[in-house]
């Protein structure tokens, strides 16, 4: 059995930065990748950042040079800085891991998942 459990969301004003963890759970759960998605209301979930067990990185062009993603495998942790954050990043936040491997093309498609956790809310005011 995976559990993801999100945290660290919250409110802040436009320009301000947030840090999220996202604690992996499950013995035997060792996958090949783990990202961060969001959906705002109304909207499409879509993919943010993503972190193979290699460490390559993989962003939305959206978050680019604003958002990383790091993980610590010690202690089966995964992150994400979100710096100079806008009001247009406000959603609710997930992370998600896969059940094997998955091709580099696919990666922030939420699609491509199947273990999620139960997200955390971020909200940017301007």
């Amino acid at each position: 059995q995976v559990q993801l459990v999100e945290s660290g969301g919250g409110s802040v004003q436009s320009g301000g930065s947030l840090r999220l963890s996202c604690a992996a759970s499950g013995s035997t759960y060792s996958p090949y990748c783990m990202g961060w998605f969001r959906q705002a209301p109304g909207k499409e979930r879509e993919g943010v950042a993503v972190i193979t067990m290699d460490g390559r990185t993989k962003y939305a062009d959206s978050v680019k040079g604003r958002f990383t993603i790091s993980q610590d495998n010690a202690k089966n942790t995964l992150y994400l800085q979100m710096n100079s954050l806008q009001p247009e990043d406000t959603a609710m936040y997930y992370c998600a891991g896969p059940a094997g491997y998955r091709s580099w093309w696919s990666l922030l498609l939420p699609s491509a998942y199947n273990y999620w956790g139960q997200g955390t809310q971020v909200t940017v005011s301007s």
